[in-house]
């Protein structure tokens, strides 16, 4: 069998699903290729686009580096290994044409590929334990999303994931995005709120900084500090206030002075501050730039995402000169809207183009990105996307 997996743009919505904020995605038309066969004994794991050959049982530490490819697929066969039994031994075979450690999750791509052909391949969804935690498309992200942060989902039990602390994002986003569309969702839980249509006659280019938004070491711990902090400020308003709101945005949404509340509670904090400020402007501009998108405005939802952006940088702290270069330059090269986007600390910003000018200004962006930056060449790239189909068997 063959499963399809599309990588994700999220066009807004920087750190906000773990907080149960909304976040506004695309599933794009590239993504990662994973084909099973029967196998003899182990899970073996081959592939063109990741160096190395594994093979892998469940419950067996594979003595993989840190940050290894292995890692995400050695947790999809733990968790599934836990919730359900035994493993029907198989060969998988990836191919990936996204660019790794970018930001358009080439790596919960690969653990959501690894998972739907793993669950096929054993016939999960048969089970009863299946049936009665996971229905539909929309279970199975947040399920997915466990895989990697080690929370359980309903019944089935959790255990160490890949040691980051995100949320369903990107999960949600290749499972549930439609071709042509955008689509905010809020998290915790999972609901889509609304839909629109990509602007006729523009895409999306995507130049990645050459800066790898590795979730290892350094860059995994300021990735996580965000997640912390969202966290913190939960917990410090439950302790003034009485209440048990799970997420920062439950806290927000308590009542109408619950904005004042926090920010009291944060006043004397700089990063508790920062991070209710990155988190409120966030849920402004996603709200603005639907609003704008509906209406065919595309300068104002470049309002919008200029807005995200400089908040990213300014409060929550996820932007790096390199991406913060590319988005000046985008908006000088004539993008009236340009955002960086996923984990930060490296990784990509997009740009909204016309179509028939994607390309040369791919070309020009990228030059002028390296005339700045020359270290970067042959690590720095640009593509041209649109929204594409979510997940599929081919």
């Amino acid at each position: 069998m063959r499963w399809f997996v599309p990588g994700r743009l999220e066009v807004l919505g920087k750190h906000t699903d773990y907080a149960g904020g909304p976040s506004l995605l695309a599933a794009v038309d590239r993504g990662v290729v994973v084909d099973l066969t029967d196998g003899a004994d182990a899970i073996v794991v081959e592939s063109a686009a990741l160096p190395g050959r594994l093979e892998l049982r469940p419950g067996v530490d594979p003595g993989l580096p840190a940050g290894h490819w292995g890692h995400y697929v050695q947790s999809v066969l733990d968790r599934l290994h836990l919730n359900f039994g035994e493993l029907r031994p198989a060969r998988l075979s990836v191919e990936s044409d996204l660019p790794l450690a970018s930001g358009m999750s080439s790596s919960s791509a690969l653990v959501v590929a690894v998972a739907l052909a793993l669950i096929d391949h054993n016939g999960l969804r048969e089970r009863a334990q299946w049936r009665a935690d996971i229905d539909g498309d929309i279970d199975l992200a947040g399920y997915l999303a466990t895989m990697e942060n080690g929370l359980s989902f309903g019944s089935l039990e959790g255990r160490r994931g890949v040691g980051t602390f995100g949320g369903s994002e990107d999960h949600t986003a290749m499972l549930c995005c439609r071709e042509g569309q955008l689509t905010e969702f809020t998290f915790c839980p999972i609901e889509e709120r609304r839909t629109v249509p990509m602007p006729a006659g523009w895409s999306f280019v995507v130049a990645v900084s050459g800066v790898l938004a590795e979730k290892t070491g350094a860059a995994l711990a300021s990735y996580n500090e965000a997640s912390q902090l969202a966290r913190e400020l939960v917990e410090e308003w439950n302790s003034a206030t009485g209440r048990s709101d799970a997420t920062l945005a439950e806290a927000l949404d308590s009542s109408e002075d619950a904005l004042l509340g926090l920010e009291a509670i944060s006043e004397d904090d700089d990063w508790l501050a920062d991070r209710l400020t990155a988190f409120v402007t966030e849920r402004r501009a996603i709200a603005d730039a639907v609003v704008a998108l509906q209406n065919g405005d595309v300068e104002a939802f470049g309002r919008a995402a200029e807005l995200s952006h400089r908040t990213a940088d300014q409060a929550l702290g996820n932007q790096i000169p390199e991406t913060n270069r590319l988005q000046s330059l985008a908006r000088e090269l004539g993008a009236p809207a340009a955002s960086g986007f996923g984990a930060g600390f490296g990784g990509s910003v997009w740009a909204l183009v016309p179509t028939v000018d994607a390309d040369a200004f791919a070309a020009s962006w990228l030059e002028r990105y390296l005339a700045e930056y020359p270290g970067l060449a042959g690590a720095a790239s640009t593509l041209v996307t649109r929204p594409g189909r979510p997940a599929h068997r081919r």
